[in-house]
């Protein structure tokens, strides 16, 4: 009879379940470092373990911290990188304050250097090839700390070697409307030099849309209107303000995905198949150079040709026109060119991760993970090494309460470490890749606290929505640093708010794109994460992000003087990430509520149904009743929790219930719906290239149908996309729905 089928379905659950608790438990080695206090299933946040982790996180430490990480520049695999793996086993080892173990991990990677023996150039010539300006190969030594030999160059790593020449033309932010402006405008693009300045697209992008029109090679710089507030003068900009040096020039990797170039969707282990980087795909089509706004500001302010647009204006003191070529009456002959000299190599480098461990009491086949790249630019005080150095004071006071025994955390704890993230996310791919099954199977959440301080203003805080409840509790119990006496939370509110229709008035939370090490948790292996940083008050500047940013002015003073001084936001973002962490990992039932993605689907289902889909024979009925089905099932999984928490639940139940709540993002992954993209497979995060803020492949795929009329196959896609969104609501909400519900 059917009833017996699903009581033994029950049962056999049930049994499974409770032996996979039992060998949880006794999974914790007899020899562990430090005794655990008594553990039972029923163990839950406690309220006085939270407050001293709170009273203990020491703001002059995390100073100290800051200091000792970025003293040195060091570059993904350099000396000084290998130097401080050895610092954060050393603490994470430490007799009284350490963790249960400490490791590395070490991947065989792709990266791309500078030659030393062939320094990049950027050069103004004339007809005969004759040297008329040269730009700066390396920026100003303001302070003493941007020289010497450990300093990279300015470079875009993974561009092509190649030395390029021809005019210049000036193309604002090399974004593939900006060619068409200049198409339509009629300015001869083939085998021209380009400047653009960041921002826009991507780094990456740039160089791909210019090779699109024939373009020989690419300049990049920082416009002053984008990052100082106009600010330009060496007397307004570091040391004396917060602002970018003329000099200024900022790094950064110019491949297009995330991972080893060479092992896409494979650890980089001496084991696995490696592409020949002839082969390999994402590395910028033509060189491309940064500069600083200085070198821009000789080469733009002499340039020839129509004015370009008002939009395309910017901070440097003169007319910005398109080019091609140099002005009549300028310093440069008509016929003067742009050569640009790149001499970047590819090297195979070990990168090492580390990885710190805390085993829970009662699940230690959960994970809890919190992390942070090591690796950086040049000294990297602001990024990445405010985040490592909450990182370690957070891990500092656990890690002493451990070695006391007075705390073991229920779920086990993952601090880590990741090696090469700014040559693209590499070091935290590459341990996804590794750990793919376990991490999907065990995963909880995972904490991202990269950049930790941009400014002092406000919290900010990105993430999928289920972690808002747990970051609001947060941040409702810490305050905020200053004199106004409110919480972080109604700090934050006041900056960066929205209109909820379930809570009223409260803060955004941003979405996750992929500008750190939370991308392939959450777009490849679909778990809860979220990233965690104070920032600045917009009203107060235009800056899209903090001036110094991958420059070699970003050092321990800046942010000593300018970003946080006393460090009362580093201290804020470690409680509130630690408090975050301690809930996730201590709370008996996980505090991620999957009712708050409601908002998000009913959202993106209205501005579907503004799509003209019905004229093509699509009908939005089934998507609609997928996401009320979500809903339902989202609303009466709440309440089971509730009535839960109102008894004493069996472990069982609430082990069932967790790993729903675990579960839930995962059933958005589709390997099939984006297979133009790497990696990403979330339905509800994937980029989004369409114009309509709905479903990213609808969306997508809308705008692609519509820019290729009645083509059949375009439409078809949009039907399959609407399809795939329909499948993971449905299966969305049957992970939500009673276990023995099948």
């Amino acid at each position: 009879m059917q009833w017996v089928k699903v009581l033994g379905g029950v049962v056999g659950a049930a049994a499974l379940l409770g032996l996979g608790i039992i060998v949880g438990h006794f999974a914790i080695p007899k020899g562990a470092d430090s005794p655990a206090p008594s553990a039972s299933a029923s163990q839950d946040l406690d309220l006085k373990i939270l407050q001293t982790v709170m009273e203990q996180l020491d703001a002059n430490r995390i100073r100290e911290n800051l200091r000792e990480l970025s003293k040195e520049p060091h570059l993904a695999t350099s000396p000084r990188d290998e130097a401080l793996v050895q610092l954060l086993l050393q603490r994470w080892q430490d007799p009284e304050s350490g963790l249960d173990s400490a490791r590395t991990t070490e991947y065989e990677v792709l990266l791309s250097f500078p030659s030393g023996e062939q320094p990049n150039r950027v050069d103004v010539v004339n007809s005969t090839g004759a040297v008329l300006f040269s730009c700066r190969q390396s920026e100003e030594n303001v302070t003493g700390e941007q020289g010497g030999p450990d300093v990279v160059p300015p470079y875009a790593a993974y561009a092509p070697p190649g030395t390029p020449q021809g005019p210049l033309v000036y193309a604002n932010q090399g974004s593939e409307e900006d060619f068409k402006e200049l198409q339509k405008e009629e300015v001869k693009l083939q085998d021209s030099i380009v400047l653009t300045r960041y921002g826009g697209v991507g780094r990456g992008a740039k160089a791909v849309n210019a090779a699109k029109y024939g373009v020989a090679g690419v300049l990049v710089y920082t416009d002053p209107k984008d990052i100082n507030d106009g600010k330009s003068l060496p007397n307004e900009t570091f040391p004396h303000s917060w602002c970018l040096p003329p000099s200024g020039v900022e790094r950064g990797s110019y491949f297009e995905y995330f991972g080893d170039p060479l092992t896409p969707y494979l650890p980089a282990t001496p084991s696995s198949f490696r592409l020949n980087s002839d082969n390999a795909s994402g590395f910028p089509p033509i060189p491309i150079q940064p500069i600083g706004f200085e070198d821009a500001q000789v080469l733009l302010c002499n340039l020839g040709g129509k004015l370009a647009p008002a939009n395309w204006q910017g901070g440097l003191g003169c007319d910005y026109n398109l080019g091609p070529g140099f002005r009549s009456n300028g310093i440069f002959p008509e016929d003067g060119q742009v050569n640009v000299s790149v001499h970047n190599r590819l090297e195979l480098r070990n990168s090492s991760n580390v990885l710190g461990i805390i085993r829970g009491a009662v699940e230690p086949d959960r994970y809890v993970l919190y992390g942070n790249h090591r690796d950086s630019w040049v000294h990297g005080a602001v990024d990445p090494s405010t985040g490592t150095a909450v990182l370690l004071e957070l891990s500092r006071v656990l890690g002493t309460l451990l070695k006391k025994g007075t705390w073991r955390p229920r779920r086990s704890i993952v601090f880590a470490s990741w090696g090469a993230e700014e040559f693209g996310l590499i070091g935290s791919t590459e341990f996804t890749e590794e750990f793919f099954s376990k991490l999907q199977e065990r995963a909880v959440a995972y904490i991202n606290v990269d950049i930790s301080v941009f400014a002092n203003a406000t919290l900010r805080v990105q993430g999928t929505p289920p972690i808002q409840s747990v970051v609001f509790s947060a941040a409702k119990q810490i305050s905020a640093p200053g004199s106004s006496g409110l919480s972080i939370y109604d700090n934050w509110i006041r900056y960066y708010n929205r209109s909820s229709s379930v809570y009223g008035l409260v803060p955004s939370v941003g979405t996750l794109g992929a500008g750190s090490d939370y991308a392939p948790f959450i777009h490849f292996l679909g778990i809860s994460s979220m990233d965690i940083a104070y920032t600045y008050d917009r009203s107060k500047t235009s800056a899209r992000i903090y001036p110094t940013y991958h420059t070699a002015f970003d050092t321990f003073d800046y942010v000593d003087k300018f970003l946080d001084p006393g460090f009362s936001s580093h201290q804020a973002v470690a409680r509130t990430a630690g408090s975050v962490l301690l809930r996730l990992s201590d709370s008996l039932f996980l505090p991620l509520n999957v009712s708050d993605y409601s908002e998000t689907l009913r959202s993106f289902l209205q501005a579907a149904e503004n799509l003209l889909l019905e004229q093509h024979n699509i009908s939005f009925g089934p998507l609609v009743t997928a996401v009320e089905k979500f809903e339902g099932a989202a609303t009466s999984f709440n309440q089971r929790i509730a009535t839960l928490q109102e008894g004493t639940p069996d472990p069982l139940q609430v082990r069932m219930i967790n790993d729903q709540l675990m579960l839930l993002e995962r059933t958005f992954l589709n390997s099939q719906a984006f297979p133009e993209e790497r990696y990403y497979s979330h339905v509800l995060w994937a980029p989004r290239t369409g114009s309509v803020a709905t479903f990213p492949g609808l969306s997508n795929a809308y705008s692609q149908a519509e820019n290729t009329g009645h083509e059949p196959a375009a439409w078809a896609e949009v039907q399959r996309q609407l399809s795939i969104v329909v499948a993971a609501l449905e299966g969305a909400a049957a992970t939500l729905r009673p276990v023995a519900d099948l």
